[in-house]
C-alpha cells in the first residue's frame, strides 16, 4: 500500500534518512529513534505536510508529488504541536473527522471513547484538554477514521496505564488488518508487541 522510494531527509546536525526505500506490509510499522532524531519530521513527510529533500512516496497507487491532495485524503495524521483544531469542541472535531473519511466507523469511535474515558470531555474545547486527554482524543479519531495510512507519533506519552493497555489492544487488532497501514513513531517498541517492519533512526 505504501511505497517509499529513495527518500532522503535531513536538517542541520541530523541526517534522518538517506536514499531510503521500503515497501512495508500492511499492518504496523515502527519508526524508532531517540530524541531529536527526526521521528516527527518523518511522520510529517509521510503525511504529505513536509517536503523531503529527495525521493518519492506512493500510497494506494497515488504518488504524493503528482496528486498531493488525493494522497493526503488517504492519511490520518494529527500533529500534537498544532493548534489548528483547538477552538473546536471534541465532539465537533470528531464530527469533522467523520465527514472527511468515508470508511469512518462509529462503533469503533464509541468503543474508543469508552475505553479511553473520553465521554466527560466531549463538549470541552480542545484547548481546554490536558496533553493526555488531547492525545486520547486524537487516538479515538485515528482508530475510527478507517484511513488507508494512519500515523501515530509517540501515542502513549502522557497516558494513564489503563488507556495505554486499551490503546495497545486496539493496535494489536490493527496489526491483523491487511487492508490498512499504521505507522507508529516512538522511542522503543511497545512492550508485548511485535512489529514486522522497523525504520530505525538511531539514538
Amino acid at each position: 500500500m505504501l511505497k517509499i522510494s529513495k527518500l532522503s531527509l535531513a536538517y542541520p546536525g541530523c541526517v534522518v534518512l538517506h536514499d531510503f526505500s521500503v515497501q512495508p506490509a500492511n499492518g504496523l510499522v515502527l519508526v524508532q529513534g531517540g530524541g531529536g532524531r527526526g521521528k516527527t519530521s518523518l511522520m510529517c513527510v509521510l503525511a504529505g505536510e513536509l517536503a523531503a529533500d529527495a525521493g518519492q512516496l506512493q500510497l494506494g497507487g497515488v504518488c504524493l508529488h503528482e496528486q498531493p491532495e488525493a494522497y493526503r485524503q488517504q492519511v490520518f495524521w494529527a500533529d500534537m504541536r498544532s493548534a489548528a483544531h483547538d477552538a473546536l469542541t471534541c465532539r465537533d472535531y470528531l464530527a469533522t473527522v467523520q465527514r472527511h473519511y468515508p470508511a469512518f466507523d462509529e462503533s469503533k469511535l464509541n468503543r474508543a471513547i469508552e475505553g479511553l474515558s473520553l465521554a466527560p470531555h466531549l463538549d470541552k474545547n480542545i484547548f481546554m484538554l490536558s496533553t493526555g486527554s488531547k492525545r486520547k482524543l486524537y487516538l479515538a479519531a485515528a482508530f475510527a477514521a478507517g484511513a488507508a495510512l494512519t500515523l501515530l507519533d509517540t501515542p502513549f506519552a502522557a497516558l494513564d496505564k489503563v488507556s495505554i493497555r486499551f490503546a495497545l489492544t486496539l493496535l494489536a487488532e490493527a496489526a491483523q488488518d491487511n487492508t490498512r497501514l499504521w505507522v507508529l513513531a516512538d522511542y522503543a517498541q511497545p512492550d508485548g508487541m511485535t512489529l514486522p517492519t522497523l525504520i530505525d533512526l538511531g539514538d
